[in-house]
């Protein structure tokens, strides 16, 4: 039922339908009303008596797409695509029912044709620079316990949003004497309120009085001192649709509507001066301090079908619409938005990377970064979407499909807490990647093991309430630890240096730690360089010293290739530590291949031939 405010029109037939010929006449005047249920079963009909072709099937696709039956519009759009060349939107929403159906392998290749029909297309983008990222969706950690509410009924509920009055407010098409819309078959939406009880449970649902109209009504957003409502309806209350003559059709909007409590009933109902018959605005959220309303709508300057609007208020008076930005929106839809007292905005896409359907996403405005999926359990196959959150009672509720009609869920938020360490060299300030950083909790046990990402970073989502300590290592540093405090959830930035290990050096020779080469290549990498700056210094610091740069490789390989791979090695180490300020007459350098093994081996273990792989730095003069 939360289609609606998806596509967010509404439709009023008298006469007849022109159709798109006279075997499909019925049908089309069923689905250009919106009564896809019956649509499709029109549809199906002339599939059993042979009158189907690729228009037949796009239809009867698209009908189940309306209602979500994913299962059954996977099959239609097999069938249109078989049978004559779609437009890559059919792709796009054939993938979007075989990932809803559970065949994300399937869903990829329709993902891949409309990718290659629309490349510049941002989903098409995503898709290609991440194509499996499905997997690592799912290993992210839970951020809430979920379960179906007490307000659930059998009939489509979503929206749900508890106010600091212990209040909670949903649409339910739950009332039977309402007439039937025939879209999804199920009577009308109502605006309901329910008590949220100490206990967490929800009872009393009732009808809010003064709202409800004889069309849609709802979702609400409630401002916090519970004095002010923003609702959704229909623009039939306003006398505003659009006629369409040719078909005898008159459709409506989805609008945004004010309401005041004037002795706790709800009163003074006023339609906002952004409405329009020709656009539709809905799902409305308030923030904290009323002074900005979120909402979706398909007005011009949308990036997509639906985006995520804002807009200021001051009192009666109200700004410009503002789009949200293309951090949230998309070529696709974006819808229920809902932002918190902490400005977390919460919103619900069908185009960006889920797990099928709408999913739940959530951008913090306090940061630059982008959004984020809230993963599972929140989010499924199906659509998910409407998610609010109640900051002072910690508790969130959101809608899904999932068990096949739109329920409302309530999500508790799972205590974690993310450490994200960052190690740097102490020295220069330099990040160290692949550095290893082991996880341990407070009996000193091993919990994770990460290595440091290209910027320094390994992250490890841990227990609310623990302490826990890392240990950080890598070759040529010196280790080192850091104590994590036990916090109450959060990120928590967990910074630790490695100093350089120092160069020993002896009578003969300066000694540092083994300088690495790519496979056949001879130019100087940046952990090498790391490792070479340790001679710069040693140099400085002994301005009469001269060094002689002696490189060796193990016995794999010809001695020619061997002895010139070595001494291309020897004179880019010295070229370096030229470029470093060095006179270029106290360095030299020589490669002599095999030929001075460290070990002497005839069947060389892979631990000998790294010892014998090496670089030697003689001191010529003190």
């Amino acid at each position: 039922m939360k289609n609606i405010y998806i596509t967010l029109s509404f439709v009023i037939a008298s006469g007849v339908l022109s159709a798109q010929n006279k075997d499909t006449k019925t049908a089309d005047k069923l689905y250009k009303k919106f009564e896809y249920v019956d649509a499709a079963a029109a549809y199906q009909k002339l599939v059993d008596n042979g009158q189907a072709d690729a228009y037949v099937y796009k239809q009867m696709a698209d009908s189940y797409y309306n209602v979500f039956n994913a299962k059954e519009a996977a099959k239609a759009y097999k069938a249109a695509i078989s049978a004559e060349k779609q437009d890559a939107e059919t792709y796009y929403r054939y993938a979007q029912m075989l990932k809803a159906s559970g065949n994300p392998e399937e869903a990829n290749k329709q993902m891949q044709e409309f990718a290659s029909m629309k490349p510049n297309d941002e989903r098409a983008k995503a898709f290609k620079s991440n194509p499996n990222y499905l997997p690592k969706l799912k290993e992210q950690a839970k951020l809430y316990d979920i379960a179906v509410s007490d307000i659930s009924s059998d009939k489509s509920d979503f929206g749900a949003v508890l106010t600091n009055d212990n209040e909670v407010y949903f649409t339910s098409a739950r009332n039977e004497a309402r007439k039937t819309y025939g879209w999804s078959e199920e009577p009308y939406l109502d605006l309901y309120k329910a008590t949220y009880n100490a206990n967490g449970t929800i009872s009393e649902a009732t009808l809010v009085e003064g709202i409800n109209t004889k069309w849609h009504d709802g979702p609400a957003t409630i401002s916090a001192d519970g004095n002010t409502m923003y609702f959704a309806s229909e623009s039939y209350n306003d006398n505003l649709y659009e006629k369409d003559k040719a078909n005898k059709l008159k459709y409506s909007q989805v609008n945004l509507y004010k309401a005041t409590k004037v002795d706790g009933k709800w009163s003074n109902i006023k339609s906002l001066p952004f409405n329009s018959k020709e656009y539709s605005t809905s799902n409305p959220s308030l923030s904290k301090d009323g002074k900005t309303l979120y909402f979706s709508s398909n007005m011009p300057g949308s990036k997509g079908g639906i985006d995520i609007w804002k807009v200021s208020v001051n009192g009666d008076e109200y700004g410009t619409p503002e789009n949200a930005g293309d951090k949230v929106n998309t070529e696709g839809n974006e819808s229920f938005p809902f932002i918190t007292d902490e400005n977390v905005l919460f919103f619900s896409s069908d185009a960006r990377q889920g797990f099928g359907g709408l999913d739940v996403f959530q951008l913090d405005l306090n940061k630059n970064d982008g959004a984020k999926n809230v993963g599972q359990p929140v989010n499924s196959e199906k659509d998910d979407f409407a998610f609010t959150y109640n900051a002072t009672k910690q508790v969130g509720f959101f809608s899904s499909n999932r068990t096949g009609v739109d329920n409302i869920y309530k999500a508790n938020p799972v205590c974690g807490v993310l450490v994200v360490s960052n190690v740097k060299n102490a020295k220069n300030g330099n990040t160290l990647s692949d550095a290893k950083v082991i996880l341990l909790d407070k009996a000193n046990k091993v919990v994770a093991t990460k290595m440091t990402d290209a910027r320094g970073n390994a992250s490890f989502d841990v227990s609310c309430d623990e302490p826990y300590s890392l240990q950080v290592s890598k070759d040529g540093f010196d280790p080192n630890s850091l104590a994590i405090d036990k916090t109450r959830g959060g990120e928590v930035a967990a910074n630790i240096t490695l100093e350089p290990v120092k160069p020993i050096i002896t009578e003969t020779e300066v000694i540092l730690q083994p300088i690495y080469f790519e496979f056949n290549k001879s130019n100087i990498t940046a952990a090498g360089a790391e490792e070479l700056d340790k001679l710069v210094e040693v140099m400085n610091e002994h301005p009469e010293m001269v060094i002689f740069a002696k490189s060796h490789t193990d016995s794999r390989g010809s001695d020619k290739y061997n002895l010139n791979l070595s001494d291309r090695r020897a004179k880019a180490t010295v070229q370096y530590i030229i470029s470093k300020g060095i006179s270029k007459d106290r360095i030299t350098g020589q490669g002599f291949g095999e030929t001075e093994p460290k070990v002497a081996c005839d069947e060389c273990t892979e631990e000998e031939f790294a010892q014998n792989r090496r670089s030697e730095f003689l001191i010529v003069k003190k």
